[in-house]
């Protein structure tokens, strides 16, 4: 039996905001069962949420008959979350560095919650094909001092 076995957990919905509810509940359960404290299940939540949000916004301009896929990858150092959405895609080094303490209430769509998303995960990265889909990964390692 290899230690190191990755579980895997899909869900598809519609990209429609009542819907972020579920993706945070279905989220919060995956990050609790695998030992992620509170704070840090928070955290999760709230990257996920962003990038379904940029996703449902941005990607698909409110359209809820399309569809946001995520999967989430968990082993024994890290849950990774990957959100796919099938919009026209966009290139992030094009958006801005938000400037948080100017203009938090004007800041730029998807500036600044690809920003928080960076603050709030351990590493996010996005695969882009454009006009086919958008892939953001959002990984949160494990901490070492697992105190059970």
């Amino acid at each position: 039996m290899q230690k190191n076995k990755t579980k895997i957990y899909r869900i598809q919905i519609s990209a429609a905001t009542e819907n972020l509810s579920i993706i945070r509940g279905f989220i919060q359960q995956i990050a609790q069962k695998a030992g992620f404290d509170a704070e840090q299940i928070d955290q999760i939540k709230l990257a996920v949420d962003e990038a379904c949000t940029n996703a449902i916004k941005h990607a698909y301009r409110f359209d809820a008959s399309k569809m946001i896929d995520l999967e989430i990858r968990l082993s024994d150092d890290q849950l990774e979350i990957v959100v796919t959405d099938y919009g026209p895609g966009f290139d992030p080094s094009k958006l801005d560095q938000p400037d948080i303490n100017k203009n938090a209430k004007k800041a730029k769509p998807g500036g600044l919650g690809i920003h928080l998303m960076k603050t709030l995960m351990d590493a996010v990265d996005f695969d882009i094909t454009p006009g086919q889909k958008t892939q953001v990964h959002l990984v949160k390692y494990r901490t070492a001092n697992k105190h059970h």
